[in-house]
């Protein structure tokens, strides 16, 4: 039964890492957004690199208040590591944006975290 999660957790990761290498793509995360910004004068931001297909904004579900990330769709790629060049660190209502591309979120499956060092499992040492 070891065997079996350890294969499977080694193909998770390889999965994981090969969407990750693979970054440039149609979507943008964009943090660092101030609270009053809204989808419109986020759209109006990005408009000018191309054609953006859908914007979002993420809310906290209690406060119902910005949670200073939001994701922004563009119709081409080139057009999205255009808009990702020149807005990475721009001011945006008073606030830099850090801007990366997005990466595919897949539901069900695992939740890798990768170590902070190859120097072995700390937790399965005695003393």
């Amino acid at each position: 039964m070891n065997r079996t999660v350890l294969s499977i957790a080694k193909r998770a990761a390889a999965t994981v890492q090969k969407s990750a290498s693979a970054a440039p793509n149609s979507k943008l995360f964009v943090a660092g957004l101030s609270r009053s910004v809204d989808e419109k004068s986020l759209k109006d931001a990005f408009s000018s690199f191309g054609d953006v297909t859908e914007v979002r904004i993420m809310y906290d579900k209690d406060s119902g208040r910005s949670r200073g990330f939001g994701f922004v769709n563009f119709s081409k790629e080139d057009e999205a590591i255009c808009a990702k060049d020149a807005m990475d660190g721009k001011a945006l209502l008073g606030r830099p944006l850090r801007i990366s591309f997005a990466l595919e979120r897949v539901r069900g499956g695992p939740v890798i975290v990768r170590r902070l060092s190859d120097s072995g499992d700390d937790y399965n040492r005695n003393g």
